[in-house]
């Protein structure tokens, strides 16, 4: 365990011209200004090689950061994380774990729960051999719960919407710009290949929340810091996956390569799984 910790936050203003990046109104309430609108539109996974089909995505809204261990305590009363600060992202947390703090979020916010979740029954949808869990997990259709993007909406967000700029990685063609990767999370910047002692020697950990540079949507650490779960199975992309085995998650983290912070990669977890780099981001429907 890391005997020190960043505490540092960075105010980003974005531009009140930008149409696109708005904080909820009065008629969907929120306790915070931490969720950016994306407005919908045409979208086309281009740097991919399952899905090249363009799609209409609706309006949403998205976390304009990762969850902090502090949104996470606020609600759910304890900290699972490995790496322990207030803005820090909260890590150590399943699939499930996600779901459950959007439901109960939603509740202490006066909001409509997006998930039915059924913890006595098996999920006959879940293939895993391996999750313990396996709750079963249903959706209330156009409610105004917080919830887990879906992986199309979570690209095109990353991408930066209709405002995007076709960056490789969340606001920019350079890594080290906008994501907390293996090279630059620790005490120096390192050179070579991928090492985990490496890695540990150099103190490489979660960073807070808004640091780097934001996307063209004011959105932050979309690429890096932690991997973020989204609602599908893993699957072909934009396809209609009812069943599977894994869970999708995005935007890479602190622990991994520069490939896996790129707007296109596709990661895929068990759900039940927890990792120090992994972790989320609300989503809102409008």
């Amino acid at each position: 365990m890391r005997k020190r910790f960043i505490f540092l936050v960075i105010v980003m203003i974005v531009a009140s011209a930008c149409s696109q990046v708005k904080t909820v109104n009065s008629e969907n309430p929120v306790s915070n200004d931490h969720l950016v609108l994306v407005e919908g539109g045409t979208f086309t996974s281009t740097k991919t090689n399952d899905y090249e089909e363009t799609i209409t995505i609706d309006d949403f809204y998205i976390g304009k950061y990762e969850v902090t261990q502090k949104e996470w305590m606020d609600v759910m009363g304890s900290n699972p994380s490995h790496f322990k600060g207030d803005d820090l992202p909260v890590e150590m947390v399943s699939w499930y774990d996600a779901i459950e703090y959007c439901n109960k979020r939603s509740i202490k916010e006066g909001l409509e729960p997006y998930y039915n979740i059924n913890k006595n029954e098996l999920d006959p949808n879940n293939k895993s051999e391996y999750d313990h869990i396996k709750w079963t997990v249903t959706i209330n259709e156009g409610v105004n719960g917080y919830r887990l993007p879906t992986e199309v909406e979570w690209e095109y967000a990353a991408s930066g919407g209709q405002l995007s700029e076709s960056y490789t990685y969340s606001g920019s063609h350079n890594v080290d710009e906008v994501a907390w990767y293996w090279r630059n999370a620790g005490d120096q910047y390192l050179s070579g290949d991928w090492s985990w002692p490496t890695i540990e020697n150099n103190n490489n950990q979660t960073n807070s929340v808004g640091l780097k540079e934001p996307n063209e949507l004011g959105l932050f650490d979309m690429s890096g810091n932690v991997r973020e779960w989204c609602w599908d199975w893993y699957g072909e992309l934009g396809g209609d996956n009812e069943s599977g085995s894994l869970r999708v998650v995005k935007g890479g983290g602190w622990l991994g390569d520069v490939s896996s912070n790129e707007i296109s990669f596709r990661g895929k977890f068990e759900a039940s799984g927890i990792g120090p780099d992994q972790g989320f981001r609300v989503a809102r429907n409008k």
